[in-house]
Parts: structure tokens; sequence; C-alpha cells
């Protein structure tokens, strides 16, 4: 008798296979006989073993008489040579050469977009807090009226683009209008800012309007910072989340991000650290050059030019990715949507819990982050007012993230490992309550420790800053090395439409929305009790309330993406679970319960 498996192509038998009894009691049952778990397991390439002794995950099971007596079957095996010997996939220290052609070129990606995204965020709060006529105060103006309507413009644009380019193309698209922009700040808007900053208008309605819109005013005073500003932020939404997680998100599977996605974010905060030190240097250039020269200016050509040199590397590997590496094939299951205009993506996102969970996550992180490091920006330039002091402190600061971030994602895939998605998830909120209380109560009960403070020589202030840093170090730190790893695997189950635009929605929209989230609550407390620090008691409450909903939505996007994930699995091993298997049959006794099948069909799901 000859018993078929249909199969896809993954599996075939050697040409003469070797027989083997399949029954070893002429007293069991069907179920029992067919034994396969020792003779037939084949693995799927994402480690999954196709488990083919449980007939219930098939539909039908039809067996028909053939005159044959002993039934014997050969052993299965993936990708058999003509002679018989199994074919394994060509590896380098043990991880598959097919594996490291994705991981090694994406970890080099991300550590170039990192490397420009640390110099780009250094550099900005250096121009818009440190300008003449400009403080920390423009913040929360700047993230709600000019950041976040231009991350929705540019959403908009984003998914009108992706129904009509290729994948290919939409990169290209995108990143290259930030490699010609930043260049051309160097050395052209920066050097002749003078020229088109209306500062005598600013100054005027400065005394007509009073000091309370310092903030709104200081965005028409130096207005091209303010558009460099934005743009840096647009960087780490855009490039970061949306380009590169998405590209990652294509070309690797679950199994791959769970093993690699914390290792090769570890070369990324190799790039904090770096950057940092090259922050620090041209920082520090000043103190080398004559009287009279703007070294900032200088500085600024310098990092510009780096940025751009990365930004062609971050395409080059892009191409060769493309070129090279053939992408992995997902379900066929998972229906393809049809292209939609932007509310109705808007619709569809919004009806997903899943999606509004991920959502949440980002939003909150958002507001969280934003509620203390506004105030903690207040007092680094009451610290460091000159514009070099405060991009070397920066710099500095970079360093110590990158090195803590290094630390944490040596340990973050243990703790996947061993707690999984969920508890991991859980993790950055936790950490950024506890420092946050800590910068709080600092900012509180300051006063009464400066005279213990002074013993060491260090002041209040000077406390405050480093405090502050510390808080913002660990809770980077957390969300580098846990939480974007556990936001993006999230991704990965969703189909194509719902994963190119949720992206889009959620990382361009709901991150500068958390930011800006804060930024309006900010705004509304120094209207209300005059200032930031009078604010602080409200602050932390409000902080505290906004990691609670934080904590509440991991919980609930755990238990979904726990069911997705298994719902793929089981499709996965469904659809590979074809395998052709001949049968001989020896012994008639033995085989009564066959008597009525002459054959046996485990048909593919429907």
């Amino acid at each position: 008798m000859e018993a078929l498996i249909q199969t896809k192509g993954l599996l075939s038998l050697p040409s003469n296979p070797k027989s083997k009894s399949l029954f070893n009691r002429p007293q069991q049952g069907l179920r029992q006989r067919f034994n396969l778990s020792n003779s037939i397991k084949p693995k799927s390439p994402n480690g999954f073993s196709l488990n083919l002794n449980t007939f219930t995950k098939f539909n039908a099971l039809t067996i028909t008489p053939q005159n044959s007596r002993t039934f014997h079957v050969c052993k299965a095996s993936a990708a058999a040579l003509p002679g018989g010997d199994d074919v394994e996939s060509p590896k380098f220290m043990g991880v598959e050469v097919l594996t490291l052609k994705k991981i090694v070129p994406l970890g080099l990606m991300f550590f170039c977009i990192l490397f420009n995204y640390t110099i780009l965020r250094d550099t900005k709060d250096v121009l818009v807090v440190t300008a003449q006529g400009s403080s920390a105060e423009i913040i929360p103006f700047l993230k709600t009226w000019v950041n976040l309507p231009m991350a929705i413009g540019f959403m908009l644009l984003y998914t009108k683009l992706s129904n009509v380019l290729s994948k290919k193309a939409l990169f290209y698209t995108v990143i290259l209008p930030f490699i010609a922009f930043f260049g051309a700040f160097g050395f052209v808007f920066y050097p002749l800012s003078g020229y088109f900053h209306p500062t005598a208008l600013a100054d005027r309605l400065l005394e007509f309007l009073g000091p309370r819109f310092l903030g709104p005013l200081a965005i028409l005073r130096i207005w091209s910072f303010c558009l460099f500003y934005v743009m840096a932020e647009l960087w780490g939404s855009v490039v970061v989340s949306v380009l590169f997680w998405g590209f990652a998100n294509q070309i690797t599977t679950v199994e791959e991000a769970k093993k690699f996605y914390p290792l090769f974010g570890l070369g990324a905060n190799v790039a904090l650290i770096f950057s940092g030190r090259t922050v620090k240097y041209f920082s520090n250039m000043r103190k080398h050059l004559g009287p009279g020269v703007d070294g900032w200016a200088i500085s600024l050509k310098y990092m510009m030019s780096i940025v751009v040199l990365m930004g062609f590397a971050i395409c080059g590997l892009y191409w060769w990715v493309n070129t090279y590496v053939p992408l992995p094939t997902r379900s066929k299951k998972k229906k393809e949507k049809p292209n939609m205009t932007t509310m109705e993506s808007l619709k569809f996102l919004a009806s997903s819990p899943y999606i509004r969970d991920l959502a949440t996550l980002v939003v909150a992180y958002g507001i969280s982050i934003n509620l203390v490091e506004v105030t903690w920006k207040s007092k680094l330039k009451a610290q460091f007012p000159s514009p070099n002091e405060y991009s070397s402190f920066m710099g500095d600061f970079s360093t110590a993230t990158g090195i803590t971030t290094f630390t944490m994602m040596l340990l973050s895939q243990w703790i996947f490992n061993k707690y999984g998605w969920g508890v991991a998830a859980k993790i950055t909120p936790t950490v950024l309550l506890l420092t946050g209380i800590g910068f709080f109560s600092l900012i509180l009960f300051g006063d009464p420790l400066g005279p213990g403070l002074m013993k060491f020589g260090i002041t209040p202030l000077l406390a405050a800053v480093y405090v502050g840093a510390m808080q913002n170090i660990f809770s980077k730190s957390a969300k580098y090395s846990l939480f974007d790893p556990c936001k993006e695997m999230a991704y990965i189950p969703l189909d194509e439409d719902t994963k190119v635009k949720g992206k889009a929605a959620i990382d361009v929209v709901c991150n500068p929305l958390g930011k800006s989230g804060g930024a309006l609550i900010q705004q509304f407390m120094i209207l209300t009790f005059g200032s930031l620090a009078n604010s602080t008691p409200y602050l932390g409450g409000i902080l505290l309330l906004i990691v609670l909903a934080w904590l509440g939505a991991a919980k609930s996007l755990d238990t979904q993406f726990t069911a997705l994930r298994r719902e793929e699995e089981i499709e996965k091993e469904m659809e590979r679970s074809a395998v052709k298997i001949p049968v001989v049959s020896s012994n008639e006794d033995e085989n009564k319960s066959l008597e009525s099948s002459p054959e046996t069909s485990f048909p593919r799901e429907s």
C-alpha cells in the first residue's frame, strides 16, 4: 500500500528508501500504529517541528484496502539529495549564512541611523534652547504647534505614496530629502540665518505681548532652527521607526527577530557611544579657534558632513540587501487588503484593538518622557548657557546612554527567553516611573538638601542636572533595549497592509502626538500655576496615571500578540505538513483495521 501526504516541496524522500516496520503490536489501533514522531518529524525553517502524530489537525482520513499484507514506511527528510543525504543550509559559527546576510547589514544600517540620530538629537536641542531670545520653554510649543502638524502631514503623504510606489522607491523617496536638508543646513541655512531670521519683529512682538509669550515668539524668531528641530525629530520617527523597522520586519521572521533584534541593537548603541564622543570632540573645537570665529558654525559643518555620509551609507546597505538577500515567504492565508484612502486607513486602524494598544504604548511613552525631559533641559541651560558647553555635555550624555543601553541589551535576550514578551514590555514604564519620581522629588526638596550638597562641591542646580540626566539615561536605555524590540515584534504577525499603514499612523503620528500631549500638559500647567517648577507635584501625579494606562495596554497587547503568534505557527505548520510517504504492505493480519482504505491521505487545511 502507498499512503500519500501532499507536500509543497519542502520535504522529499530518498530514491531508495529503507523499510521500517511500522507496527510493533497487532493489538494497537490506527492512532497508535501511525506513531511517526521518531521516523517522520520534519523541521520547518523557523524551528517548529511538524507534529504528524495528531490526526485531529487534518480534515479527513481516507483509507483504502490493497492486496498487500505488511506495511513499511520510509524515513522522510527535508530537502534530501537524490542519494538520500539531508541538505542543510550553510552555517557560520552556528548561524545560517542567509540569516547573517540579513542581520549584519541590518545592524550596520541601525548603527548609521542611530549615529546620525544622536548627532541630530543633541544638535537640535542646542540650537533652539541656547539661541538668543529663546529658552527651554520653546520646546512644548514647538512640539505642539510645529512638530505635530508636520508629522501628520508626513503621515498623510506617506500613506498616499505607499499606495503608488514600490517599497524600494518609497524608501529612497523618503530618506533622500532628509540627507539633502541636513547638508544644506550646515553649509547654507545656519551661516545665513542672520539674514532671514525676523529678530526685530520678534522683539517688538515680545514687548507688546509680554514675557509669557517668549516660547511661541521664539519659534518665529529662529524659524530655521525650529525647522531643523522638526526634521531631526522626524528622523527618529520616520527613518528609525518606519523605514528601518518596517524593512527589518519585512525580511525577518519572528524567531529571527526574537534572537537578533536585541543583538544588533547592541551595535546600534555602540553608535551612541561613538556619536557622543564625536559631538563632544567637535563641540570642544571652540577652544582651539581664534577670537571672533564662530566655533559653533564650524562644529555644525563637520557634524552635518558626517550625517550626509552616513545617510548615503544607509542607502547603500539598503540597496545591497534588496539585491542579494531573498525575502522570506509569508503565510499565504493572510488576506491582501485593497488600497484605501487616507480616511479609510485611519478608520481601519481605529477599529483594531491591536493597533489601538500599540498606539497607547507609543503615546504613553512620549507623554511620560516629555513630562520629565523639558524640566530637565531648563535646568541644563541654566547650568551650561553656552552652545558649545551645552553640546559638550550632551555628548557625554549620549555616550553614557550608549554604554547603559549596551549593558541592558546584553540582558534583554535573557529577559525575552525567560520571561517572554509581556514582561519585557512592562519594564520600560516601570523604570520610567521610578526614576521620574526620584527626579521630581529632588526638584521639590532640593533647597533643604543644598547645604549638604555643597559639602561635596555640588550645587542643587548641578545635582538636578545629574539626576535628570540619570533619569533620561535609564529611561532611554530601557526604551532602546526592550520597548522598541517589543513594539516592532508586535507588528510582525500582522498582514502587510496593516503593517505598513499601521506603522505610519503609530510611529509618525502617535510618537509626536505623545510628545505634544506632554507639551500641552506643560503649557496648561505653565499658564495655570505660573511656571514648571510650581507644576512639579501635579506633573508627578499625571505621570503616575499615564504609566498605569501604559501597563494596562501592554497587558492587553500581550494577550493578543500571543494569540496571533499561535495562529500563525499553526498555519505555517499546516502548510508544511505535506509529506509524501510510500508505504509497502506485508502482513494482512496486522492491518485489518486498514482493510477498507487503499490510500491514507492527509489533506491540506482549506
